[in-house]
């Protein structure tokens, strides 16, 4: 497929962007590992106006998409009373529980293997709800909204964070693909066929499509790891649902940018991260 091979071209020329798949991959780190060293720098992204340790100490913290639980450990770390992790991919409970022992924080963190639609747990079962790299990704996003704020406590909050589709990044596929932007110039169909291409033979090539696509009854192969979350989408759920915000924020790609990112229709290229506080609504 010449699509396949201009991305190939492009792989040349950009340089390859540090993933967690391949480093994993390589023996040099684990994803739960990759994820509590850079746990720090998402929660930065909110800023001076939230201090790090007042989301989390003493809180009941949900950490929706947890992953392999390195995110929900650096939480725990921070003082958290109890940190419960949820995600999807039965792999990741025995990562996570095992570098919880490694760091001494199995007391303070359970992994759950749930969907985020209809989670186990009371109303009000938490203080803080964090949805770091999330909202992007799960399927219905409106519906993983709607059930935080049912196990939001009075008093809490919940903290969502993700870059949008049309980001630099935004397809996910920097483990094999280098070229920024490229779902501008490919379609979904084009995409997979290269990602297929370019990661036939790997140790872990199984592993990485079946987390990124799914077949659907059609038998036409789909993106299911991302959901093309875009800042208008991700505001007409909010409108849906009549959300009130404590914090919202649109971050630029560079502080320079910062000017794009009032601009309708080209904004979505220039925003690194969406950032919003949602406290209990009512």
């Amino acid at each position: 497929m010449i699509s396949t091979r201009i991305i190939k071209f492009f792989n040349k020329i950009f340089p390859p962007i540090e993933h967690p798949f391949n480093m994993e991959m390589d023996g040099r780190m684990t994803y739960a590992r990759w994820e509590y060293e850079k746990a720090g720098d998402t929660i930065a992204c909110y800023g001076d106006a939230i201090a790090q340790r007042n989301i989390f100490a003493g809180k009941r913290v949900l950490d929706m998409g947890c992953g392999a639980g390195g995110k929900s450990l650096y939480y725990a770390s921070l003082g958290a009373e109890h940190v419960t992790g949820v995600d999807m991919v039965p792999r990741y409970k025995e990562q996570s529980e095992s570098f919880a022992e490694e760091l001494g924080l199995r007391d303070r963190f359970t992994f759950v293997l749930a969907s985020a639609y209809e989670l186990p747990f009371p109303d009000e079962s938490f203080d803080t709800i964090i949805m770091n790299d999330f909202f992007e990704h799960v399927d219905r996003p409106e519906l993983a909204l709607k059930e935080a704020l049912r196990l939001l406590s009075k008093d809490g909050k919940v903290y969502i964070n993700f870059p949008p589709y049309y980001h630099p990044l935004g397809a996910h596929m920097t483990d094999v693909i280098n070229m920024p932007w490229v779902q501008l110039f490919f379609t979904e169909r084009q995409l997979i066929a290269a990602y297929e291409e370019l990661v036939r033979g790997l140790p872990d090539e199984q592993e990485r499509l079946a987390l990124r696509f799914s077949t659907d009854s059609t038998g036409k192969k789909r993106f299911t790891y991302i959901n093309h979350m875009t800042i208008r989408k991700a505001k007409r759920i909010f409108k849906a649902q009549n959300i009130r915000f404590e914090y919202y924020r649109e971050l630029p790609l560079r502080r320079f940018l910062a000017p794009l990112t009032k601009v309708p229709f080209i904004k979505e290229l220039f925003v690194r991260m969406v950032v919003c506080v949602i406290p209990k609504q009512g």
